[in-house]
């Protein structure tokens, strides 16, 4: 009896022990919560994705930096969503900020207004995305990467080329769009080769202008206006880019002055390339363009994937230095124009050379 009893409390206190064994609530693992950063962002996802915003598709030269630019992030593997505004400043904005809202990995900008787009600079920080400034620069903002042309250099190409040819006399400047960072650089670069020669009194400034959002049109009033102020008496003219030397030649053409005063420009846009030919400009600043694009693609999807870009140049934007890649610009004339825009394919000998009789 006392054996059978010691079973029965024995298997009784086994009993109560299973059961407050399995009333306990079972022990779970958690891995604490990570922060998803931008590389693990584009480590799950099929294709890096880029946002490139564009100020305007207006101008030649813009089209070829959409077309190329395409073309070189697409040959990386990854997509590209574009959007221009048409050198709207809303526009801009508000497409950015749909880009942003696309979950973008990297927003490319090229600024039409440097100081509004700031604000497209913060929004896409706040959103976890890094933005590179594409050939302009967007002044006060926290810009993660610069990649244009030394736009210094290219003014003063213009000036050098154009003082050769003119040390003494009257000058006109056409600037571009006074919105545009890359429109003082140019004229800095300008009057970095005009200056000398002003305060030696050899020549003389007596048209300075700013034109609004670098149209021809406002560019060719502005030339009206300086040859009514100096009654057709100027010596040389240079204009901050090829369109805006179109405006000047118009006006120069409506005064009977056409191919008498040297003009310069840049950014080589066929238009240009086949007045330096026919003898109405005289040269253009040409900046290989699918170099830009090819390295600007590069880059963004090298900060789109986390990689660390190093750079050995920096641009001051108002507000910090801002990492940056500078490509050599080239001068471009009659004597060279084979050897650098047509042999790079950026214009076809036909193209250019097609008003001029043999």
């Amino acid at each position: 009896m006392r054996k059978t009893i010691k079973f029965l409390l024995i298997a009784i206190g086994l009993l109560f022990f299973l059961v407050a064994c399995e009333s306990k609530p079972k022990q779970t693992e958690f891995s604490s919560p990570s922060i998803k950063t931008q590389e693990d962002k584009v480590n799950v996802d099929e294709k890096i994705k880029i946002g490139f915003s564009m100020d305007t598709l207006l101008e030649e030269r813009w089209l070829k930096d959409r077309e190329l630019f395409k073309q070189s992030v697409e040959a990386l593997g990854a997509d590209v969503e574009i959007m221009a505004a048409k050198g709207d400043d809303a526009v801009q904005i508000a497409q950015a900020e749909t880009l942003i809202n696309q979950g973008v990995d990297l927003l490319v900008i090229v600024p039409h207004n440097a100081e509004a787009t700031a604000a497209i600079v913060s929004k896409a920080h706040l959103a976890g995305i890094k933005v590179i400034a594409y050939d302009r620069l967007v002044k006060n903002a926290n810009i993660d990467l610069y990649v244009s042309f030394d736009n210094e250099k290219v003014g003063e190409l213009q000036a050098e080329a154009i003082t050769n040819l003119v040390p003494k006399g009257k000058y006109v400047y056409i600037g571009g769009a006074e919105t545009d960072y890359n429109a003082h650089l140019f004229k800095k670069g300008v009057f970095n080769v005009l200056q000398p020669l002003i305060n030696k009194g050899d020549i003389s400034v007596v048209y300075d202008q700013w034109t609004k959002d670098w149209t021809p049109a406002n560019a060719y009033e502005n030339m009206l206006a300086a040859l009514r102020a100096n009654n057709n008496q100027i010596d040389a003219v240079i204009a901050a880019n090829d369109a805006t030397a179109g405006g000047v030649i118009r006006a120069l053409a409506a005064q009977g002055l056409l191919g008498k005063i040297p003009v310069a420009g840049q950014d080589a846009d066929l238009a240009a390339a086949q007045r330096i030919v026919e003898g109405t400009q005289t040269m253009t600043v040409y900046k290989p363009i699918k170099a830009l694009s090819e390295e600007a693609a590069n880059l963004a999807v090298k900060l789109a994937k986390g990689e660390e870009i190093t750079t050995t140049h920096t641009m001051n934007n108002g507000k910090i230095e801002v990492p940056s890649l500078l490509l050599l610009p080239i001068a471009v004339d009659q004597s060279n124009i084979n050897e650098t825009i047509i042999a790079d394919g950026f214009h076809s000998k036909e193209e250019i050379y097609q008003n001029v009789k043999n």
